[in-house]
This record gives structure tokens, sequence and C-alpha cells, in this order.
């Protein structure tokens, strides 16, 4: 018997005082447990907590607030061995190799955005912990040199907010619109966003990583292999190690920027006809605006659809270029906002306030993703088939999201993220619901496959290419098993989904992994795997 004395430190709205363990209360923990509790507590590591089943437990609320995907929050799910919230870089270098030398393999936790809940559990039923970066959220911005330095455990709100603060306003970030999606997931797969026409993706301005490799070395971008710096910004996550902070490029917004939401339903041809002149606009047009279409289906049998826009200028200079570009649309100017860029980020994250950026709680439901590329229009008569599709579930939308401007201009191999020249936008398919019904979980899966399917002909091929960050286990898993090595043919494998994701950069992103994890310890259903020597 072992008793040991845990402090949980948690620093979210959903607990907001400290949760301490009582001094004399006894852990019953077998021998790996003891041993990685001695571990853990000699480098004063106190905040971290271990399976419990009972649904009232700290853990089960520590393991939960940041699960976005409630598919993966089910009872059914595997759950970690153990949490790790730790508080310094020091602390997140020794929770890596105290959990390496455990028995557990290692999941890395920033938002609890994962699409497929990569960073919070597994289907490879082998035993894992989890390190969580929530406590790791210091935002450092430095308005004179136009740079940031941001811990991985950071929100893209959180983010948002000090930069503009820190900056009087002058200064923004191009990345995704979810406050709550946390910075080291979301640049490292690219990160893509309102400003990304303009400035690029999030990883297009990583300037410099803190970095911790698997034996717990840390590294900047002077100390590392380029080949790996290459791959942390836009590799996707869960493969490397684990970035401990970005420094990354701030970049200029106006005082002054329009925003504006149209939403349009009726009868499925003219709306059609709407997004079908879209696709030759929203890509086209300057690169300081942005124009993406979302589409649903109404249960009337007819259809709905969503323009969002975000122009780095004023009003009335937006209502000219879409005028003259898109009398379609029929907009008026007085659907034009003007609202400094900030308010902009409140806008496209539904809070209520700038100061809600800073609050991790958010609205969760069950959901299944996929995503495309574009590269030629779709034919009309291939929208009004999508219209109609989404007609039969109207729980789901697909939303187009326009490239061109910068990403155009960006090298397809600068980074991982291949996705620039050539194509007009990107897809994101979604289905979601709120609570569990039996049997109504595989329905939903299932419509939005046939939808997939049915889109096959007017998206990209060979391969038919996927964003990272809306991972997608369909494309297909690895072959793993704890204590072994990858082969040629597990990478040949993993082409896969690694063509899809990254085309042409997948063999040079297996050479980064072989450099810098050639044990394979940093490891998830679709990460990169190394090749053998």
């Amino acid at each position: 018997m072992y008793s040991i004395a845990v402090t949980f430190l948690f620093l979210l709205s959903l607990l907001p005082t400290a949760i301490q363990a009582q001094p004399n209360a006894c852990t019953q923990d077998s021998t790996s447990n003891i041993l990685l509790s001695s571990c853990l507590l000699s480098k004063n590591i106190q905040n971290f907590t271990y399976r419990s089943n009972s649904s009232s437990s700290e853990y089960i609320k520590l393991l939960t607030f940041s699960i976005q995907n409630l598919r993966y929050s089910l009872p059914s799910n595997p759950k970690p061995a153990i949490i790790i919230f730790p508080l310094s870089e020091y602390q997140l270098q020794h929770a890596i190799l105290c959990l390496r030398q455990s028995s557990l393999t290692i999941r890395v936790r920033s938002g609890g955005h994962s699409y497929e809940g990569l960073s919070y559990t597994t289907s490879y039923n082998y035993p894992f912990g989890i390190i969580d970066l929530t406590n790791l959220n210091r935002v450092q911005v430095d308005p004179s040199s136009a740079t940031a330095w941001v811990e991985a455990g950071a929100t893209l709100g959180e983010i948002y907010y000090n930069v503009a603060v820190e900056s009087n306003q002058t200064l923004g970030f191009p990345a995704g619109s979810c406050a709550t999606i946390g910075s080291g997931g979301h640049i490292s797969g690219g990160g893509y966003g309102f400003l990304s026409r303009k400035y690029g993706l999030a990883a297009d301005n990583v300037l410099d990583v803190t970095f911790i490799d698997p034996n717990g070395r840390v590294l900047n971008r002077s100390q590392m292999d380029e080949d790996v710096f290459w791959a942390v910004r836009g590799g996707g996550g869960g493969s490397w190690g684990i970035v401990y902070a970005w420094k990354l490029r701030l970049v200029p917004v106006p005082n002054q920027v329009t925003w504006f939401n149209i939403y349009k339903s009726g009868l499925i041809e003219p709306l059609a006809d709407l997004v079908h002149k879209w696709q030759d606009v929203g890509p086209s047009l300057p690169d300081e605006f942005f124009l993406s279409t979302a589409i649903s289906g109404l249960w009337d049998g007819n259809g709905s659809v969503t323009f969002t826009g975000l122009y780095l200028g004023p009003k009335e200079s937006a209502f000219s270029i879409l005028s003259k570009r898109y009398p379609e649309l029929q907009i008026s100017e007085s659907d034009l906002e003007e609202m400094s860029w900030i308010e902009t980020t409140v806008k496209a994250a539904w809070v209520n306030s700038v100061s809600d950026l800073r609050n991790r709680g958010t609205s969760k439901n069950f959901f299944k993703a996929k995503s495309d590329y574009v590269k030629t229009p779709i034919s009309k008569e291939g929208l009004i088939g999508a219209i109609k599709f989404l007609t039969k579930e109207t729980s789901a939308y697909i939303i187009f999201k326009p490239y061109g401007g910068v990403l155009e201009r960006i090298g397809g191999t600068d980074l991982p993220f291949p996705h620039r020249a050539g194509n007009l936008y990107n897809i994101q398919y979604v289905i979601d619901w709120t609570k569990v019904e039996e049997g109504m979980t595989d329905k939903y899966i299932a419509w939005l496959r046939d939808f997939y399917a049915y889109m096959g002909s007017f998206v990209s091929k060979n391969p038919r290419a996927a964003y990272v960050n809306y991972l997608d286990l369909d494309l297909g898993t690895n072959n793993w098993t704890a204590g072994t090595s990858s082969t040629v043919d597990d990478v040949n494998h993993a082409r896969l989904w690694g063509n899809a994701y990254f085309l042409w950069n997948y063999d040079r992103l297996v050479r980064a992994k072989t450099k810098i994890d050639p044990e394979n310890v940093f490891n998830n259903e679709q990460s990169i795997p190394p090749l053998s020597k």
C-alpha cells in the first residue's frame, strides 16, 4: 500500500478553485502507478489524477471538460490511466520522461478539439496517459516587434484577446474562428482562418518554437533539424514530440474592418445559382476579402445558404467590390457592419463579448466531419444535387471556405500543408446531433459517408485531398502495436491518409519523424510512422 496526496490544479471556469486531495486521503495504486507517481512527485509535478470509474469523480471532470466531440466522452470509450497537467516547461519535459519510464503510451491535449478524439482517447486497446496543456496558456506579446510567444495550451481566443489588448488593437493573428481551439493542435495542422487569404495560415507565421522531443531535450529552431522544424508547422499534431511554445509573427489590422452575415433561403435552383457564382467570386476577391458560404437543407425541401464576409477595410469599399463582383448577392450597405478586428473574432466564435474570448466553456455536441478540396467549379447540377442531399438530413451542413489570395503564392512544399495554388476552396462536411439514441450515431455517420461519396466526382482526385485539422479516420488508420517499430509496409499503408493530408510532402514527413522520433513514442491512429533502419 502506498499513500500519496495529490493536488489537482484546474484553471477553468468549470472548476474555479483549485481542487486538493485531503492530506490523509489514501489511493491504492498498482506498482506501476506508484512508480509513476514517485517519478512525477520527484520533479515537483503534483497536478495529476488517476483513473476513476466514478461518474462524479474529479478525474471524470478533468477528462471531459474540454472534450468537444461527445462521441468520445461515452463510458464505452477507452480512458487514460492518468491525466497530467504540467505548469511549466520543466514539468512538461519531465511529464514526458516519466510517462516514457512507465508502460503507458502518450496522448497530448491542447484544446480538446480533435475531430476524432485522438488527443484524449485511443482505439489501440493499450494503456495510455494524457499530458494536458491547459495550464500552459501564457501569451507574451511584443508589439514593437509584432511578435508573440504563445504557450501551446493557449486557446485561439486567448491569443486574439491578448494580441488585441497589448497592441492597442493594431495587430492580429491569422488562425481559426473557434475561440476554444488549442493553439498546440491548431497550428500543428496548419491553421486556416478569416485572415488566411491575406496573411497565410497560422503555421506560415511561426518564427520559432520551443519543442520537447521524445527524449526530453528542449530544442528551438536553431537546435533542431530543419526537417523537424518544417514538420511541426503543419505536419499534424501527435507525431513529433510536444511544442511547448510558439513564436508567432503578428499581422497588422486596420482600425476598422467590415463584417457581414447574409442568410438566404428558398428554392434549391436559385440558391444553386448563387453558390455556383460564388465559386468564381470567393477565391478571386482581393486578398483583404474573405467570403465563405455555408449550405444546409430545410425540412420543407428547400435550402438555405449563409454568406459570411470579412473585409480588411471600410464598408464603402466592401460594398463597392461586392456590387461589382457579386451583384447576384443583392447586398445592401446596411447589411455591412464596421467594427474592430477583435470584434469580428467575437462574431465568428459566436460569443457575447471580447472578454468571453478567454473563456473555455463552449457548447458541445456529437458530430462527424469530413473534408475535400475543389480545383474546378462544381457544376450547377452538381450543386443542386448536393442541396437536395442536404434536405434529407437537416442536421448536416457544408461550408465552402475560399482559398486564393496569398495562399496561391506560397509554395506547396514550403510547409507540410500542401493545399495552395490551384485550389479554389475547401469543403467541410459536418453532421451533428445532441443526444445518444440507439442506432442513430451509425445512421448519421452512414448518411455523411453517402453524401461524401456523392461529392467524389466534383472534388480533387488522385489523391482525394483532405485537411489534417479536420481529422477523418475513414481515410485509414495505423496498424500499430506497442513496442514495435514501423516497416516500409507500415509507411506505405499510412499513405492512405498521409497522401490525402500532405500530398507530395508525406515522404519528407516520414524522414522528419525518423530523425526526431525513430522509436515512435508519439503516435496515434493517423500519426506519421518512422521508417525503421
